[in-house]
């Protein structure tokens, strides 16, 4: 007869061809078709007590998870992989535990633990995962990869102290675990603080330099205008407008880009030098004071 809807063979061909593309082909691209394919047949998978069939499903549905996220990572697509998974568990509380330790190392690894924040913790909160034989691990993991990195020590201890798994000394190991975390993060904390405090006085050294030589300069500035001003007031006005006119020309009225005003600009080039000469001639320059 018809094999039920949920029957990992198709499924499993799927994810047989999905493996081949990635590892030997490296067609990413089509690998990851093959594992949304692949997906999408299984359906919502079979009931549970209906015989060998749903750890089979689950097995397969996983490992096509788990090409899927390699296949993202590949193409440089890793910040999908997460709503992709969820796209197929739903809830994060329902994502296998390979599945969800490669998304933890994942985001890790690209310095982004904060988006498996709220995933792990829900993931670790859940009473039927905490019968899992992989939990201790996965709660070790959420640990040293997500939690700590953050700074997050309060959530760090109350996630240990309200895991009944753990026995008192395997609990008073991961509490020392933190404790050394935190430790270091106020290490670090104080060095960072100390190298701004002393950043502070040489940022006001170099500032105090700058306006120094910003005021140097204006002063320089200002007796250069006032000895200008001594001199221009000898000089023919109509000249000197002359002059300024010429050259308010060649600067900004023309576009020295187009072919047609180049003999033009060099015409009005030679007039402002012969204005120039003209306004600067021995007979308006002012007298050399003794």
């Amino acid at each position: 007869g018809e094999p039920p809807a949920w029957a990992p063979g198709p499924a499993a061909a799927l994810l047989e061809e999905a493996a081949d593309l990635l590892v030997l082909h490296r067609d990413f691209a089509a690998a990851l078709e093959r594992c949304e394919a692949g997906c999408d047949s299984l359906g919502p998978g079979p009931e549970p007590g209906t015989g060998p069939g749903p750890e089979s499903f689950a097995e397969v549905k996983c490992s096509l998870c788990v090409v899927g996220i390699q296949a993202l990572a590949e193409m440089n697509r890793w910040r999908e992989v997460l709503s992709w998974v969820l796209q197929y568990y739903h809830e994060p509380e329902h994502l296998p535990p390979k599945v969800l330790e490669l998304c933890i190392l994942l985001y890790s690894k690209v310095r982004e633990p904060q988006v498996m924040l709220e995933v792990g913790s829900s993931w670790l909160r859940a009473p039927a995962n905490q019968s899992l034989p992989e939990f201790g691990s996965l709660l070790e993991l959420y640990l040293a990869q997500v939690l700590l990195p953050l700074g997050r020590f309060e959530g760090a201890e109350e996630l240990v102290r309200g895991c009944a798994v753990f026995d008192s000394e395997q609990q008073l190991e991961f509490l020392s675990t933190i404790l050394e975390s935190r430790s270091r993060w106020a290490q670090r904390e104080e060095t960072r603080s100390a190298a701004e405090e002393q950043q502070d006085p040489a940022t006001e050294t170099v500032l105090g330099v700058l306006s120094q030589k910003l005021l140097t300069m204006l002063t320089l500035l200002r007796r250069a205008l006032r000895s200008m001003s001594n001199h221009f007031y000898l000089l023919p006005y109509k000249k000197m407008l002359l002059a300024t006119f010429l050259l308010y020309l060649v600067v900004v009225r023309l576009d020295p880009a187009s072919p047609t005003s180049l003999p033009f600009i060099y015409k009005l080039v030679q007039l402002f030098r012969q204005a120039w000469a003209a306004v600067l001639s021995p007979i308006h320059r002012p007298p050399i004071r003794d």
